[in-house]
């Protein structure tokens, strides 16, 4: 006994293939939303790729670039398929197609989901990724004149200005790096000599931070050096003064940033799932509708629609058995292969 079954006028025919036509080009859109916004996070990615430890998250981008792609032509496809499906003519050429075009969407849909579920596992690799990139920029902040750390240090004050952040963590991760290059340190002077002597690795460490930590909606001027040293400024406490610098840590920031995206595409990833499961229930029904009419000739006469031939547990049970076919077949076929090199 067929799955779902439904009866059909020419009426609800019409009015399905209608729809349908106009679901499939819905999808056609949404594909496009999601090759679009692929091509977006890979931009936003490669953007602050020298604050990355790995290049690994581009997988997502990359899996959504191909499947909005493939979305899209699937889509396209099936709405040429209702739309040309109420002549029996220019219907029986799209016929045979129907059944693989199925099993193409049913991929499509298994590959979405993969999809989804990277979008949401793929963030705590993130998280460890801008971790590690952004304590490594902080330490490499200075080398304007190493060839592929050039524009780290652009890199980095645009980022804390964007995104109102300082340092990785915090701003106290400056405090712990020498982040002002050597070139501009003036060697002869007793107090920078003090201050590289006294460091065991040979450091200029201060406890200040570059301009771009500097909040512009704080009404003092912005102290960006000397920050624990309450002496070096008129009125002031690091303990109890909000300081005037961005105290959220860019891992933070950008982790939001990101993560926000990833869970935006994702929930439109598990919506196309939905829609395309839609589109092929429906194309499903109208075929099944068209096939089965009484008198294809006349097209006043009525059918019967459904999702499956039969039930759901035959259905499975079918295709198990034609699963253990073909893996006895080609355990068979080894075996004779082996006994014909044996010979």
């Amino acid at each position: 006994m067929p799955f779902m079954p439904v009866k059909f006028t020419l009426q609800k025919r019409v009015k399905l293939a209608q729809g349908l036509w106009m679901l499939y080009w819905f999808s056609v859109i949404v594909g496009i939303l999601i090759f679009s916004l692929g091509i977006f996070f890979k931009i936003e990615l490669r953007k602050r790729s020298e604050m990355m430890d790995n290049n690994e998250s581009h997988l997502v981008p990359n899996l959504l670039i191909l499947l909005g792609a493939v979305a899209c032509g699937v889509n396209a496809f099936g709405g040429k398929v209702c739309h040309d499906s109420l002549d029996p003519l220019k219907f029986a050429k799209w016929k045979p197609m129907l059944k693989p075009y199925l099993l193409l969407c049913c991929g499509l849909n298994v590959a979405l989901l993969l999809a989804a579920l990277l979008c949401f596992l793929m963030q705590f690799a993130m998280y460890l990724s801008l971790a590690d990139g952004l304590k490594n920029g902080i330490k490499f902040y200075k080398d304007t004149d190493t060839p592929g750390r050039c524009f780290m240090k652009r890199t980095l004050d645009m980022t804390q200005i964007e995104f109102r952040c300082c340092g990785n963590n915090n701003f106290r991760d400056w405090f712990e790096v020498q982040w002002i290059s050597n070139r501009y340190l003036d060697m002869s002077n007793d107090v920078v000599k003090d201050r590289v002597l006294s460091n065991v690795e040979g450091k200029y460490l201060m406890d200040s931070v570059p301009f771009s930590c500097c909040n512009p909606g704080s009404p003092r001027p912005c102290i960006q050096h000397h920050l624990t040293n309450n002496s070096a400024h008129y009125d002031y406490d690091h303990r109890i003064e909000e300081l005037n610098i961005w105290t959220r840590g860019c891992r933070e920031a950008l982790f939001s940033y990101y993560s926000s995206i990833m869970n935006s595409i994702g929930a439109l990833v598990i919506f196309t799932i939905f829609l395309e499961s839609a589109d092929m229930a429906g194309l499903k029904y109208l075929c099944t509708a068209l096939e089965t009419m009484a008198d294809p000739e006349n097209p006043e006469c009525e059918s019967e629609g459904y999702l499956l031939d039969k039930g759901v547990k035959e259905t499975l049970a079918e295709a198990l058995s034609k699963l253990k076919t073909l893996g006895k077949g080609n355990q068979v076929q080894e075996g004779g292969a082996t006994g014909e090199a044996a010979t």
